[in-house]
């Protein structure tokens, strides 16, 4: 009897669901979240969830919202790299008040943490007209 095919579609999106989480664990250590600031970040309301995610990356399916948020999430970590070539003063950024029109004296951060996709984009593209 042969065992029944692999489904290819699910290993590569546990792979990749596996390699994004891991990544945005990696970013959210560096920038010095918390769970509940990554929860937002992230779109999640359920802890055990995110905790679960955080053990076994892999195991997460993440649909649209997520893969979006991730993409937003890692194009504003790379535009800070670029910017401020620096690690701590890349990471630093995201915590200062900022009189620019974005943000209004709030931090990137603190606009990030509304919990909309929308505000993620937001920073993603002040930071991509920074880099010109």
């Amino acid at each position: 009897m042969l065992a029944p095919a692999q489904n290819p579609l699910s290993a590569d999106s546990a792979a990749v669901a596996g390699a994004a989480l891991r990544t945005f664990f990696n970013i959210a250590e560096a920038w010095k979240l918390n769970a509940e600031q990554a929860m937002l970040l992230l779109g999640l309301d359920s802890r055990s969830t995110y905790f679960k995610w955080k053990k076994q990356p892999e195991s997460a399916s993440l649909n649209a919202d997520k893969l979006e948020r991730l993409s937003y999430i890692f194009g504003i970590y790379k535009a800070l790299q670029i910017l401020l070539p620096r690690a701590e003063a890349a990471d630093q950024w995201l915590h200062q008040a900022n009189q620019a029109a974005p943000f209004a004296g709030q931090s990137a951060l603190q606009r990030m943490l509304s919990g909309r996709v929308a505000d993620l984009y937001v920073v993603r593209q002040y930071l991509d007209g920074q880099r010109g």
